[in-house]
């Protein structure tokens, strides 16, 4: 799928890349801060979790949209 990437959409992907990495680490420090104020609210804590894994999956998605495919 790599290598039939046009210019653009392999910028684009690259930008959502970057864009969706920093929402991922943004949303670890928003929790760790929340785990270190002690008065932490357990369900607001379980959804940044759950939206930083739905961040992962779709980052991976796309790692793998600009890894070119290695026949082994």
């Amino acid at each position: 799928m790599a290598d039939r990437l046009s210019d653009e959409e392999r910028a684009a992907l690259q930008a959502e890349l970057e864009h969706l990495r920093q929402e991922h680490r943004d949303l670890d420090a928003a929790i760790d801060a929340l785990l270190h104020l002690g008065a932490a609210d357990r369900l607001q804590i379980q959804r940044l979790k759950k939206r930083k894994l739905v961040l992962r999956d779709r980052l991976s998605f796309l790692e793998d949209q600009l890894t070119p495919d290695i026949i082994a």
